[in-house]
C-alpha cells in the first residue's frame, strides 16, 4: 500500500510522515530536499534554474514510484510525483521561469514516467495557510528558505488548492492544518489515525 502527503513548504508533511510510520510500523520515504544539488541555486536565481530543479525532483519522485510498486511493506511518502508537476512545475511556469521548449520536454518526460506507475491508496492533503507555513518555515531555520516571498507560498497554496480539488484522481483525505498541532497534541494526532483508519479500513466512521 502507498500512502503519500502532500502540502506546501512548511506545512508538516516530514513531521507527520514519521508519526504515521511509526504508529502503523509503516515505511516512511522522505524527498531528498538537503541533498538536492540545485536548491540552493534555485532559491537565488530561480529563473535560471527552474527547468534544473524540476527535472532533478521529477526524476527522484519517479524513482522512488518504482521503488515502492516494488515493494512488499506499505510506505508513506513525504509528498508525490504528481504535487512535483502540478503545483510546483505549473507555478514555476506560470511565473515565467521556464520557457515553452523546457516545459513540453517536462511534460513527455512526466506522461511517459505514467505509464508504468499507478495512483497512491490514498492522498493526505495538509492544508495550511500562508502565515502557518511561514512561522513553520522560521522555526525550522532553513537558510535557503528564509528569502521565499510570500506571493510564493500563496501562489503554491492556490494550486495545491486547484490540484487537490480539480485536478487529481486519485482518494484524497483533506486535513486542515492550522487547526491542529499534531506534533504536540496526542489528541490531534489521535484524531488523524481515526480518518486514515475509517478511509482504508473502515473502522470507524467519519
Amino acid at each position: 500500500m502507498h500512502i503519500a502527503v502532500a502540502g506546501n513548504i512548511g506545512s508538516g508533511k516530514s513531521t507527520l510522515t514519521r508519526m504515521l510510520a511509526r504508529h502503523y510500523g509503516w515505511e516512511a520515504r522522505f524527498e531528498a530536499v538537503d541533498h538536492n544539488p540545485y536548491l540552493e541555486d534555485y532559491y537565488r536565481d530561480i529563473h535560471r534554474w527552474s527547468f534544473n530543479l524540476e527535472v532533478y525532483f521529477l526524476k527522484e519522485r519517479f524513482r522512488d514510484l518504482i521503488e515502492i510498486e516494488k515493494s512488499e511493506h506499505t510506505i508513506v511518502q513525504d509528498r508525490s510525483i504528481f504535487e512535483g508537476v502540478y503545483v510546483f512545475m505549473q507555478n514555476n511556469k506560470a511565473m515565467g521561469n521556464l520557457s515553452d521548449r523546457d516545459y513540453e520536454t517536462y511534460m513527455e518526460l512526466f506522461e511517459q514516467m505514467m505509464s508504468v506507475v499507478h495512483y497512491p491508496d490514498l492522498m493526505i492533503y495538509l492544508r495550511a495557510s500562508v502565515p502557518h507555513l511561514v512561522g513553520n518555515i522560521q522555526k525550522r531555520g532553513r537558510e535557503y528558505e528564509q528569502t521565499m516571498k510570500l506571493e510564493y507560498l500563496e501562489n503554491l497554496n492556490r494550486r495545491y488548492d486547484e490540484f487537490i480539488y480539480k485536478m487529481y484522481k486519485g482518494k484524497v483525505m483533506v486535513i486542515e492544518k492550522d487547526e491542529l498541532d499534531y506534533q504536540n497534541n496526542p489528541k490531534d494526532f489521535a484524531r488523524i489515525v481515526d480518518r486514515i483508519d475509517s478511509t482504508l479500513f473502515g473502522l470507524f466512521p467519519e
